[in-house]
């Protein structure tokens, strides 16, 4: 049986699946009923520093994107921090941590851009025999407008410095969480691993809005008559997040950095895009808030039985495997050719890939043969984009065949050469490197 037990900088785990810094680990009574599923970890509910705590709305703080079947695509969360006492926070830290010794206790932090202020707090959590910390630079709603989250997570200078204080003034691992609403997530990345950075998690959530009330024209959800801009997250983000992963990891100044993946990780396949492609764990939120804590057993035994079907037994043995096929567009081959296909036996004669085809792409799909409704490709007009494949609601029924060396393209009538040629040295590309 696969072993998914894990070390993330230097955090022994029993399983790669962490609860994210968010309402679902706010308190005790919530973490104890998560490490009794199953999760291998959770990162706290951001404190901050003592003193008054936070104030929430007292209305509501959550709005979602929802298909026409009431699925949930995306989360929109106006939240803030913790809105309980420091003390209180630190206590029940410090008990669950003693009830839960093997799982991995994470305190995520956010106090102001002061040295004197992460000074004072960091004993005190190291103190709760919590395993490490995780800034919070990325939460881009209320705290950024105090200076915090976000604000600092934009600039990569203070993110250096914030993390040389924690290294400074803690023994704990340090993780970075960097915001997705940046340019290039490479610098705040390489600016914590400058300033002594054990491990980054990313991404924290996106800037938006969910939309408008059709009857009333106000931004929705409001309190009051009034709303803001919200952080987004959910399964609609998880292709960002993936590809902001993968970039920290390809990248040469930051390759090796240890990365918690987060953004819409829902179900095993979810945790396996992020491993292939370079995390040591995965953080959920919205999928515990929506469907609940056990959701990780399924998550559990889903990336099991997947390694044993592949032979793997340890999660070392495929994470990373799919970053070296991410690649700049400027290395794709050009001269690779690939059809669509479409298998008749399972083919329903919906005719979605003749419509797609036929109003928007390459009109590359018969609706009739012999008089009789009927879909095929034609490969002299087909250039293999992929959209028949993605919009056939009959799983496996259209598919890509690569021509193989020596074929000939009917389209272009080219034959498809072995040789690997892309638009660096492309003849159209006025930049090209000469031969």
């Amino acid at each position: 049986m696969a072993d998914l037990s894990t070390t993330f900088a230097g955090v022994k785990t029993p399983n790669p699946f962490w609860l994210a810094s968010a309402p679902p680990t706010d308190k005790a009574y919530n973490v104890n009923r998560a490490f009794e599923a199953g999760w291998g970890g959770v990162v706290w509910k951001t404190l901050g520093e003592a003193g008054p705590p936070v104030v929430n709305v007292n209305g509501p703080r959550y709005g979602a994107l929802l298909s026409n079947d009431r699925r949930m695509l995306g989360f929109n969360n106006i939240e803030l921090i913790t809105d309980r006492d420091l003390e209180l926070n630190l206590r029940e830290i410090t008990e669950v941590k003693r009830l839960w010794p093997d799982r991995a206790m994470i305190v995520s932090l956010m106090v102001p851009c002061v040295e004197e202020s992460w000074k004072a707090i960091l004993p005190r959590v190291e103190d709760t025999g919590a395993d490490a910390i995780e800034l919070n630079f990325g939460c881009p709603h209320g705290m950024s407008e105090r200076g915090m989250g976000a604000a600092v997570g934009q600039v990569p200078e203070y993110i250096e410095m914030v993390t040389r204080w924690c290294k400074q003034y803690s023994k704990l691992p340090v993780i970075v969480k960097l915001t997705p609403n940046i340019t290039d997530v490479r610098l705040p990345a390489r600016a914590a691993q400058r300033g002594g950075a054990d491990a980054v998690s990313l991404i924290n959530t996106i800037n938006s809005i969910i939309g408008v009330d059709p009857d009333t024209l106000m931004m929705s959800p409001v309190t009051g008559g009034m709303g803001s801009h919200g952080g987004y997250c959910g399964p609609a983000v998880k292709p960002i997040a993936l590809n902001m992963v993968a970039e920290i990891g390809r990248d040469p100044q930051t390759r090796g950095l240890p990365i918690s993946g987060i953004g819409g990780v829902g179900n095993w396949r979810d945790a396996l895009d992020f491993i292939a492609l370079g995390a040591g764990t995965v953080q959920v939120c919205t999928a515990a808030m929506v469907f609940g804590f056990k959701i990780v057993q399924e998550m559990a035994s889903g990336l099991s039985d997947y390694m044993d079907s592949k032979g793997f037994k340890s999660l070392d043995d495929f994470r990373g495997a799919a970053l070296p096929t991410v690649k700049e567009w400027k290395n794709l081959n050009l001269n690779h050719v690939s059809k669509a296909v479409i298998n008749q036996d399972s083919c329903i004669s919906c005719g979605r890939c003749h419509i797609a085809c036929e109003d928007t792409s390459h009109q590359a799909i018969t609706k009739m043969k012999d008089g009789v409704r009927h879909f095929e490709v034609m490969e002299d007009e087909c250039v293999g984009c992929n959209l028949c494949v993605t919009v056939c609601p009959v799983p496996n029924t259209i598919s890509l065949r690569d021509l193989q060396p020596g074929e000939k393209d009917l389209r272009t009538g080219l034959i498809v050469s072995d040789k690997h040629a892309d638009w660096t040295t492309h003849a159209n590309n006025p930049m090209r490197a000469s031969a």
